[in-house]
């Protein structure tokens, strides 16, 4: 594991300098977005070899940066990127729904479970907790109706949340193709 790490910070050491002796601007590139990641990227490796303080090893986290690296050379990303750009509206509205159908649940579960289980269902904001679960279509179990009508209600908003996960993955997946088709012509 060492020695790939080693190995992974030699090659991009190797690729920064290169990029750095290559520029025409130099500082123009050590300032760059790039060439900030580029070196944060190699920097807490080089760090840890100097300086061996305890508290430097929050550093280590800077290796993180080098994921930022894979972004450059990916289209997928930047096609997922313009994709959701060109949404972003329909998103937010389905965003501010699905709040609104949250607390509606919230409301929903209330009235129907509050008289039959008060020390579960205490208050609107204390079902909110239900509601998320329900509506993900998690449900812990931790949370749940007894009355025939609260039954009723869950199985309604089950459905509800199981629109709720399709709904934004055809709005993605439409403007995906939508991208692609555009790129492609």
């Amino acid at each position: 594991m060492r020695y790939s790490e080693f190995v992974v910070v030699f090659i991009f050491t190797l690729e920064y300098l290169t990029r750095l002796y290559k520029a025409k601007p130099r500082l123009g590139f050590v300032f760059s977005f790039y060439g900030i990641i580029d070196l944060l990227a190699i920097l807490p490796f080089y760090l840890m070899l100097a300086v061996d303080l305890r508290a430097l090893r929050l550093f280590r986290l800077l290796r993180l940066a080098r994921l930022l690296k894979l972004t450059r050379y990916s289209n997928a990303i930047r096609r997922f990127s313009k994709a959701l750009y060109t949404v972003k509206e329909e998103l937010v509205v389905f965003s501010i729904a699905s709040l609104i159908i949250l607390f509606l649940a919230s409301v929903g579960i209330y009235h129907f479970e509050h008289a039959a289980q008060p020390e579960v269902f205490t208050t609107i904001f204390d079902c909110l907790w239900w509601a998320a679960a329900t509506l993900t279509t998690v449900g812990y179990g931790d949370i749940y109706p007894i009355t025939l009508g609260g039954k009723l209600f869950t199985f309604l908003v089950l459905m509800v949340g199981l629109g709720m996960i399709a709904v934004p993955t055809g709005i993605i997946a439409t403007a995906l193709s939508s991208v692609r088709q555009s790129e492609n012509k």
